[in-house]
């Protein structure tokens, strides 16, 4: 029996991103045109960060999900028990047509945007737990059931799409560590939920000079410090693709200097919240690094640039530009 959509087109786009993950927009694309969407979108279920794959047409629209704070109490997300159970959801499985038409989520996001109708289609392998959204305009009207129920028996075979891009995405922060350790420098991967994901060799070994990971999270003796080091992850985690580093945390030990910390998000790793790996922080031991570079220093302990009068601010910028140019160089052969 002949589907209502073009499932093989919407499968070689994921996979395609999948390997590729400049691609992910284009299967976006190709999944609302295959399915006659006004868009699409791919959500982590288990992570609400903004850098999502997205068509073209809802541009205007997402843009107003992140500024209006509705990515922070999205309606929708209430669905994920119909979406883990049944594989497909709608918003009429959880509101009644008087309730949306009430409802400030539709009516004071969705409506100014010409949107109403959805269908989230699951696509999950292990922990990985994804929601291919489907967009569809006040004119355009629902998904029939006939459609829904085609969309279900496409959520059964997506998953294996899902698990190839999760041990790509590992594979591609792998790599950056191995490039990191030949370089010797330690490097921690971090997750979308600000968790320590992995950490190489030489990062490992600064745990018996002082590197504290408590709860699954670097941390510092200075509980200062460790706020901090969790704001610049929040910086990268949720803010928009544009901001890609964040300022050179010091993190104090009981004994020694204190490890200084630099939280990077790298393009080859960390390409949209479908990535494992969402920030990786390169520590650097000034007690082992007897003379690491003098802006770092200047960054780290807020002191002033010798060729004038920089300040804090423009100097962390510099600090945050010249690491992440350095680090770029360094892995972007091995992740490709």
């Amino acid at each position: 029996m002949s589907t209502v959509f073009d499932f093989a087109a919407i499968e070689a786009g994921l996979v395609e991103a999948a390997l590729d993950p400049t691609r992910w927009d284009e299967a976006m694309e190709r999944a609302a045109k295959a399915t006659g969407s006004f868009g699409a979108l791919l959500f982590d279920v288990q992570g609400h960060l903004p850098i999502l794959p997205r068509t073209r047409s809802v541009a205007r629209a997402f843009d107003a999900y992140v500024s209006g704070g509705w990515i922070e109490r999205d309606e929708r997300f209430r669905l994920v028990p119909f979406l883990r159970a049944r594989g497909v959801a709608t918003d009429e499985d959880l509101l009644t047509s008087d309730e949306v038409a009430r409802h400030p989520y539709f009516q004071e996001f969705l409506a100014p945007c010409g949107l109403r109708w959805c269908a989230l289609i699951k696509i999950a392998a292990g922990d990985t737990f994804w929601s291919l959204s489907l967009q569809r305009s006040v004119e355009q009207g629902p998904f029939s059931p006939r459609e829904l129920q085609h969309l279900v028996a496409f959520s059964h075979r997506a998953g294996s799409v899902a698990a190839l891009a999760t041990m790509l995405g590992l594979a591609r922060a792998e790599a950056a560590l191995d490039a990191f350790s030949a370089s010797g420098m330690a490097a921690v991967m971090i997750g979308k939920d600000g968790t320590v994901l992995a950490m190489n060799g030489v990062a490992e070994s600064l745990q018996a000079r002082g590197l504290i990971v408590k709860g699954r999270r670097l941390a510092s003796t200075d509980k200062g410090a460790t706020e901090r080091l969790n704001r610049a992850l929040q910086t990268l985690l949720r803010d928009q693709s544009s901001v890609t580093s964040a300022p050179p945390v010091a993190l104090p030990r009981t004994q020694g200097g204190p490890l200084i910390a630099y939280p990077v998000r790298l393009p080859h790793v960390s390409y949209n919240s479908l990535a494992p790996c969402q920030v990786i922080i390169i520590l650097v031991d000034p007690d082992v690094q007897r003379q690491p570079p003098e802006i770092h220093l200047q960054a780290t302990f807020h002191l002033t640039g010798r060729r004038g009068a920089a300040g804090i601010h423009d100097v962390d910028r510099r600090a945050a530009r010249d690491c992440r140019r350095q680090v770029s160089d360094l892995v972007s052969d091995s992740t490709q």
